[in-house]
């Protein structure tokens, strides 16, 4: 059959009642779209197989990672132009996928013909095997001591070089703080640091608990420019490694320990501060109560925590949130988001007094279109170190999660608490924004 790439258009416009935001170049050389727009390469019938046998995200993302569907052009503007076609705009609907408008759709007689022709141009019709790189549906209660791990292994424990490339000699993998546009990474990483460690009143000899340490580069901060002592805990074997490594060579481990530990083990408070940076993302809604009291419980009175976290938008019928089905089955296994407002209720409920909020998404907005610049810089090295489909998993998470913060569909943000003395002296300075005293 000739024009794959028409067939593919007229279904895709009719299904979704709009005009295709970006152009179809097909197996069979054949193109059809606007004019101009970024291409959608499907290379082989497999990719449109994925699609058929999976609809919406999951099968677009297992094409993408097998290497049978790609962009020729801009990549931002294409995923731009793909969200409109996967998610709800709708205020009632936002952050939903767009299934029941395709389910409708594909109820229709002439939508119905068109589907059983694709599936004629499609080729066998065997489902495809999901790439490599998609981990196995779990199973069982969520966030118990062993599937964190597992979920945690499956994300970072990817390789350090491969990393290291992505993420630059800061070796932070979280929301950097940007001065201005103009500055390089490795200095909004610093500020980063440095303003957590400024919030946090971090002094000489305090004790400092890094939850989700990472690569080492908070407890690293904060021991040579603050003086404190500090313990910091991840589940990845290979950060832990990276991490004690680095501690060495600063000549730092009698004042740093790196732990292979899950924060609900860690059981040597009480700590002066907590610093939790990109890792409540990890805990869920089901363990956010037992995460937040498990903190409270380890600071001193008067200690303060930095909680760190990405958030999604609120919706009306929050039982109805589901986590993404690409981000869970290849980016981040369990990971949950939440609404700042549930977070800044959970602290309060196990006690912590909120001191200040501050929303940085712009920011992290800068971060990732800096890490996927990175990764295509070295895209032959970091396919080497890891797999063409692992490297394509992050370049599109990357580059997807960019345009999420720019549209404001999800943030991130910083909350300061303080477990607060009965007294009522919390040590807080007047001008909190200062971060002074």
């Amino acid at each position: 059959m000739a024009d794959a790439a028409g067939r593919l258009t007229k279904l895709a416009e009719e299904v979704l009642g709009a005009p295709l935001p970006v152009r179809i170049r097909a197996w069979d050389r054949s193109e059809s779209g606007p004019p101009g727009a970024p291409a959608l390469v499907f290379r082989s019938r497999r990719a449109l197989r994925h699609l058929l046998f999976k609809p919406g995200e999951l099968g677009l993302a297992r094409a993408w990672v097998a290497g049978d569907l790609d962009v020729d052009g801009d990549l931002y503007a294409a995923l731009d132009g793909l969200a409109e076609m996967i998610w709800e705009r709708g205020p009632e609907d936002q952050g939903k996928p767009r299934r029941a408008a395709v389910l409708r759709a594909l109820a229709r007689p002439e939508i119905r013909s068109a589907v059983r022709e694709l599936l004629s141009l499609a080729g066998a019709p065997i489902p495809p095997r999901p790439p490599a790189e998609e981990a196995p549906k779990s199973h069982g209660p969520l966030h118990t001591l062993r599937r964190d791990k597992q979920a945690i292994s499956h994300h970072y424990d990817v390789g350090n070089d491969f990393y290291e490339l992505v993420l630059g000699p800061s070796m932070v993998y979280s929301c950097a703080y940007w001065e201005s546009p103009e500055a390089t990474l490795e200095e909004a990483q610093r500020d980063k640091l440095d303003l957590i460690c400024r919030k946090l009143n971090l002094k000489e000899g305090e004790r400092l608990l890094d939850v989700g340490c990472g690569w080492g580069s908070m407890v690293l901060h904060a021991a040579e420019h603050y003086g404190v002592r500090a313990v910091g805990v991840t589940l990845s074997e290979e950060q832990a490694a990276y991490a004690r490594k680095r501690v060495a060579d600063a000549g730092l481990a009698d004042r740093i320990e790196i732990r292979v530990q899950d924060y609900r083990l860690v059981k040597d408070g009480p700590y002066d501060a907590i610093s939790s940076i990109g890792m409540a993302e990890h805990v869920g809604r089901a363990r956010y109560a037992e995460y937040a009291a498990d903190l409270f419980a380890l600071l001193k009175p008067g200690g303060r925590l930095l909680n760190h976290q990405i958030a999604r938008r609120p919706m009306p019928d929050e039982d109805s949130y589901r986590v993404d089905e690409f981000i869970d089955r290849y980016v981040f296994p369990d990971g949950e988001l939440a609404p700042v407002g549930r977070t800044v209720g959970a602290l309060e409920d196990a006690g912590f007094e909120v001191r200040d909020v501050e929303a940085i998404r712009e920011h992290y907005a800068l971060t990732l279109r800096q890490w996927v610049a990175n990764l295509e810089r070295h895209w032959d090295r970091a396919t080497r170190l890891t797999t063409p489909g692992r490297a394509r998993v992050w370049r599109l998470y990357m580059a997807a999660s960019a345009l999420s913060f720019e549209r404001n569909r999800i943030g991130v943000n910083q909350v300061l608490a303080v477990r607060t003395p009965e007294g009522g002296a919390s040590g807080m300075p007047l001008r909190a924004r200062e971060w002074r005293g």
